[in-house]
């Protein structure tokens, strides 16, 4: 018998695994083989691999330094905004890490102490609720197992099957088709780069260099022609003088954008959701990473404390973090109303002037 099963061991649930070993026995899940000794051929996550400000400043509160081994050329510090129906185009200094997202997730899991319990490559088929503890049923190759614990803790990301089981009543953060695809460019960009066209998607595409690669993607709306916008994009992209060659690698995935206090769970009856499968990212820029280690860090502070009754003071203390979520869906507003984002665009608000060779 656990104490507390995590489901996922992404940055969320490897965080909250760290944070409570020797506390609690802890058993953690997660249906990718995240281990070192898996290679880099094993599938990764579909993302960016950007790490933004808010995620750099959790790490310095771990007092965590990112390895060598986890970054990728280029560095960023500056991104490209192009407005395609107003055919504007800006550009503004940020400052993010450019980094390997599955180094970063096995990174993350290497930090956790040995004494947590890890099933890697098991995934999490269903659940049964008893008077005192949880039955998980795990499936892996056809093998079947079942653990039990006392406290179920969801970490699973935007397509959480525990999430779905457990609150099927909630409502549910709007949900968009995250498509990327890796293709061969010729030269590496200095900057990455924000699309806004609303022919595509209301939501946000994207460019991010990574070495000889490229990444282009976009975050669609499901069942709206979703290959024939992505087609769509990449074509819009080569108007702006974005060139690349063929198509090396393609991912996809499910991401959350929570636009009501309603659509963000905590969690009930012993069971608690962390990161994006608790609908923590960010509506305006789809970051999840802060809020990953925010929720974790928030929810290991409360079981450090005492189990009893954490459902409802994880609620209470993650008030301030769903009020940052909702200051972030008027951020959203601002950025993808069109009519908005061209004032700001127009006037050059805080653009730099980029000198090119």
């Amino acid at each position: 018998m656990y104490d507390v099963a995590i489901v996922g061991a992404g940055p969320a649930g490897s965080t909250l695994a760290r944070l409570i070993a020797g506390r609690y026995k802890v058993l953690l899940v997660d249906k990718k083989d995240l281990s070192t000794k898996a290679g880099e051929s094993s599938p990764g996550k579909c993302c960016g691999g950007l790490l933004a400000p808010d995620a750099q400043a959790m790490l310095s509160k771990m007092a965590l330094g990112l390895p060598k081994s986890v970054l990728v050329d280029p560095q960023l510090f500056v991104v490209r905004a192009i407005d395609v129906s107003r055919q504007i185009e800006r550009y503004y200094q940020r400052f993010y890490i450019n980094m390997d997202r599955q180094r970063f997730d096995r990174w993350l899991l290497s930090l956790v102490p040995t004494d947590v319990e890890l099933r890697l490559g098991w995934r999490f088929k269903s659940y049964q609720r008893d008077k005192d503890h949880f039955t998980l049923r795990l499936i892996k190759d056809g093998q079947a197992t079942e653990e039990s614990a006392k406290i179920l803790v969801v970490a699973d990301g935007a397509s959480s099957r525990v999430r779905k089981l457990a609150l099927s009543g909630r409502p549910f953060p709007r949900a968009y088709v995250a498509i990327q695809q890796w293709v061969e460019a010729d030269h590496q960009l200095p900057y990455f780069s924000t699309v806004f066209d609303p022919e595509i998607t209301d939501y946000c595409c994207w460019t991010i260099p990574k070495e000889e690669r490229l990444i282009i993607g976009a975050a669609l709306q499901p069942r709206h022609q979703v290959t024939d916008k992505f087609e769509l994009l990449k074509t819009r992209l080569k108007d702006y003088g974005f060139q690349f060659g063929k198509v090396v690698h393609r991912e996809s995935a499910f991401i959350l954008r929570p636009t009501r206090p309603q659509q963000i769970s905590t969690g009930t009856d012993g069971i608690a959701l962390i990161g994006e499968a608790g609908g923590f990212i960010s509506p305006s820029s789809a970051e999840g990473f802060s809020y990953a280690f925010k929720s974790a860090i928030i929810l290991a502070d409360v079981l450090r404390e005492t189990p009893d009754d954490f459902e409802s003071r994880f609620r209470r203390k993650t008030r301030k973090l769903r009020a940052n979520l909702l200051i972030k869906n008027l951020k959203s507003r601002f950025i993808y109303d069109p009519w908005l984002r061209n004032i700001v665009m127009k006037t050059g608000l805080q653009s730099l002037q980029v000198h090119k060779s």
